[in-house]
């Protein structure tokens, strides 16, 4: 099949060299596969292997450390071709990129020489826990505590929920509270580095993962809980090594996060036109291709340009981030309209599909019970605009 869509202008050999490669690793070893894998829930070992031999686990992580010291936006696209394949893999590199991520930019040096070189071969891999079961969004109103001994280390007690890859991570930097007495809730949170073992049940001292929490979509990898009783643990393994930064730390991850949730959904999104354009010329209807009602083709010319218009916008803010400016409002914009559009997208190519939709022998039915978690990941539509709102109010303010 040709392909015209999501396409990036001005991309280095190197990137177009790597992105090729994804490609192909995508269309070999993930699509075959996915659906099964999906179907039975299982953690795609095979796969995860095969993204090590790539280096795809320190694609950002500079040469320094012993990755490969790729951008921002070379990460995005390749998110974008592991999500056309399977949404789930694209979700094991994801929160392990946000953590290298803010130990890059926020660490202090030992804390990057001691976890970078590890990340980027794999073998420590990350996950990262702001959220808790009362509180999603709302990210002041966690109750997770660590509290300061005499000796100057800490003990951490709290329940921490949706980890992504919260079993098969080694290490996680979880956003807690600490009493720095500022005067805002905000300067009274310190993001720490949890070291624990991989699996389910006690994985460290005072830390248990319970188990994997079953989901409609977006399965094969591992989300969970993760409780805290009494985890001891010292300030060198704070963030910076400076308590009260954490939420700061933690929102700079998640914004680039948002430009990843964003190549998800281009990528998702691009996968089911492929779909849907594929089956709308091989399915005939009143003695003609279904492709040549105008009603299909109409929908096909929509589904496009909405994957085009999503592409173009995460490339915009992978671009910024890569200049060094702020790009809340850009991966804001790019996270919601992505988000939305995928979701749309997925939905006319499920449509398309007629009753095979609804089999489990046709690949849409995974993409139509994936793309709702897009909506939902990394902050909801609803934050998004609320993001974006108050963005627009700042840069538009009435003289």
């Amino acid at each position: 099949m040709g392909r015209r869509l999501c396409e990036t202008e001005g991309l280095t050999d190197i990137q177009e060299e790597i992105l090729k490669t994804v490609r192909v690793f995508v269309d070999e070893r993930i699509i075959p596969v996915a659906t099964e894998l999906e179907h039975q829930d299982e953690y795609p070992t095979q796969i995860v292997e095969g993204l090590k031999e790539l280096g795809l686990f320190g694609l950002t992580i500079p040469e320094e450390y012993g990755g490969l010291g790729e951008s921002l936006l070379t990460y995005a696209l390749v998110v974008e071709e592991i999500a056309r394949g399977w949404m789930s893999v694209s979700g094991i590199i994801n929160t392990h990129f946000i953590v290298a991520w803010m130990l890059l930019h926020h660490g202090t040096e030992e804390q990057k020489q001691r976890y970078l070189p590890r990340m980027a071969t794999g073998e420590v891999r990350g996950a990262f826990s702001m959220s808790e079961p009362g509180c999603g969004s709302d990210v002041s109103a966690i109750t997770s505590k660590a509290v300061e001994h005499a000796d100057g280390s800490y003990s951490i007690t709290g329940q921490k929920m949706w980890l992504t890859n919260g079993g098969s991570a080694n290490l996680v930097a979880v956003l807690v509270k600490t009493d720095e007495g500022a005067d805002s809730v905000y300067r009274n949170m310190t993001t720490f580095l949890v070291e624990k073992e991989v699996g389910f049940g006690e994985t460290a001292q005072g830390v248990t993962v319970p188990g994997k929490i079953e989901k409609m979509g977006y399965k094969g990898v591992d989300t969970t809980e993760m409780i805290f009783e009494g985890h001891r643990i010292s300030a060198d393994q704070i963030v910076g090594g400076t308590p009260g930064r954490g939420f700061y730390q933690m929102m700079d991850g998640v914004e680039v996060g948002r430009v990843n949730v964003a190549a998800r959904g281009c990528g998702v999104a691009h996968r089911a036109f492929e779909l849907g354009v594929a089956y709308a010329q091989q399915r005939e209807t009143f003695g003609k291709k279904i492709a040549d009602h105008q009603a299909v083709l109409f929908r096909l010319a929509e589904m496009a340009t909405k994957v085009e218009a999503a592409h173009q916008m995460m490339v915009k803010a992978a671009r910024t981030k890569d200049r060094g400016q702020r790009n809340d409002l850009e991966a804001g914009m790019a996270k919601y309209l992505a988000s939305e559009y995928c979701s749309q997208v997925v939905e006319d190519s499920f449509r398309i599909h007629g009753g095979y939709g609804f089999s489990k022998e046709y690949e849409i039915e995974r993409l139509y019970r994936e793309a709702p978690m897009l909506l939902i990941g990394e902050g909801t539509a609803d934050i998004q605009r609320m993001v974006i709102g108050r963005r627009l109010l700042e840069d538009y303010k009435a003289r």
